[in-house]
């Protein structure tokens, strides 16, 4: 029985890992890993206008050359950050990818005036829900029905007051 890539999962030295702003050739693969990680898949043109539209805080992080994670973030006119999407290749996950780049995230939207932070969760990822717990965040409210198959999403709210002071 062979092991498929996807299944090794690999070490990576944080200190290695890069994060920066998305590029319009890391498209692909940040299209691969939103596919890889998500039952609802944003389509390619919502990546395209977004990376046109907030160029700053769509970023991903590389390592050897290689996308191995993205966060997609913008600042609303409400001065609200939102983070309207984060991934990690399947095969990097579980060494501080996802927290790299969520902390950079929330860094950019702080320069650019956010007053809190806000996302949309859902409620049986317990893995993510557990990442922004660690960040502070709160469950603010459960939205019923958010996702088009029906399940709920808990809308999860950071104070910017309270990252400062962590």
């Amino acid at each position: 029985m062979s092991v498929s890539a996807r299944e090794v999962k690999a070490k990576v030295p944080l200190a290695l890992v890069t994060i920066r702003p998305a590029r319009l050739f890391d498209i692909n693969e940040i299209m691969r890993i939103e596919r890889e990680s998500f039952r609802e898949a944003y389509p390619r043109g919502i990546f395209l206008v977004f990376l046109e539209n907030n160029p700053d805080t769509f970023l991903v992080a590389e390592y050897n050359g290689k996308v191995v994670g993205y966060v997609m973030a913008y600042l609303r006119p409400d001065l609200e950050g939102h983070i309207m999407s984060i991934a990690v290749d399947s095969a990097y996950r579980g060494n501080g990818i996802g927290s790299a780049l969520l902390t950079e995230a929330i860094e950019r939207l702080i320069e650019r005036g956010a007053r809190y932070i806000g996302l949309e969760v859902r409620v049986s990822n317990e893995g993510a829900i557990r990442l922004y717990e660690r960040f502070g965040f709160k469950k603010v409210k459960r939205i019923i029905g958010y996702y088009s198959d029906g399940e709920d999403a808990y809308y999860m709210l950071l104070p910017v007051e309270e990252w400062r002071g962590s």
